[in-house]
């Protein structure tokens, strides 16, 4: 059983009240708490050692992707970050000033977003350190950005460069909490996401939330200088697994994730305009048209020989 298949079969029938109007299966929940001009998101991530960062990993570096990573889901929603909890599991013997230069990268990202570290809990974790964080947020009512939006004859953009994110990337991304925000207030943006584990999955839970099907452009994907100078992840989430063949800056682009790019649909009309607009408003940060939302299900690459059905995925924990 893979982690989607878990993720399946454990919120089949999660309980719900009147307060949920999204639960499981988006980037955050969406509660409802009576608030006349917000609602409440809730997102909860975790960091492994082994899994999202090695033993020399700069101890900074990994509060700060602990964070992050729940922050990018926050702008995945075109939300505002308020309070985050903190849970970090220890081994038996630990060293003091390491964990507290974790708590160091954490807390400057913390503040670059105006973020409240409100509290938490430490545990015994034996053989490795693991960090999850909590975090709430707010949206505008009637702001928030699904992933279950998009409509046939959208136009499907990418912000930045994908592939080759264990270069550095992964532990050095900035959320696009500004960008998504603006976007939102800007444009009627259809569905959203982050990208986390890699442009052939994540488009797959947009497409499979909002009843469609997609057509990529080959020549449109961002392709970072880290995945054309083979810097792949290679399904090795930092060095848990062994290193199979050095994949394609291509593939690198599809699969390797943890790049943290925003993955947006619109209606095609709007796509020239808000390309215009990007770049007078962002002008340091790529905006790519990869393609368009199709009827139907599944994923076409087309390039100029044809058009083929794209079955490679991304990152999966537990993958068969």
């Amino acid at each position: 059983m893979n982690e989607f298949e878990l993720i399946a079969r454990l919120t089949k029938s999660l309980p719900a009240n009147k307060n949920v109007l999204v639960g499981a299966g988006d980037d955050c929940a969406v509660l409802n708490l009576g608030a006349a001009e917000n609602l409440l998101l809730f997102k909860t991530d975790a960091v492994v050692e082994g899994v999202h960062f090695t033993k020399a990993t700069p101890p900074e570096k990994i509060g700060r992707k602990a964070l992050a990573r729940c922050l990018s889901d926050i702008a995945a929603m075109a939300g505002t970050p308020v309070a985050a909890l903190v849970t970090l599991g220890l081994p038996e013997k630990f060293e003091p000033e390491f964990i507290g230069k974790i708590y160091d990268g954490l807390n400057m990202l913390a503040k670059q977003h105006s973020v409240a570290i409100v509290g938490g809990e430490t545990t015994t974790n034996p053989g490795r350190i693991f960090l999850s964080i909590a975090l709430l947020g707010t949206v505008a009512r009637g702001k928030q950005v699904l992933r279950s939006g998009a409509r046939t004859g959208d136009a499907i953009f990418v912000t930045g460069e994908l592939g080759g994110s264990l270069a550095e990337k992964h532990l050095e991304f900035e959320p696009r909490l500004e960008e998504a925000r603006w976007l939102a207030e800007h444009f009627s943006i259809h569905a959203m996401i982050d990208l986390s584990d890699g442009l052939a999955g994540d488009l797959r839970h947009v497409l499979k939330a909002s009843g469609v099907g997609a057509e990529l452009l080959k020549g449109a994907i961002p392709v970072s200088r880290a995945a054309k100078a083979g810097s792949s992840r290679c399904d090795d989430r930092t060095a848990q697994r062994a290193v199979p063949a050095r994949k394609t800056p291509l593939a690198a682009a599809l699969t390797d994730g943890e790049d943290f790019e925003l993955l947006f649909t619109v209606a095609g009309s709007d796509a020239v305009p808000l390309l215009d607009a990007w770049k007078k408003q962002f002008s340091k940060l790529k905006l790519s048209c990869i393609g368009k939302i199709v009827a139907g299900d599944g994923v076409i690459l087309r390039d100029k020989t044809g058009a083929r059905k794209l079955d490679t995925h991304g990152y999966v924990h537990f993958e068969k």
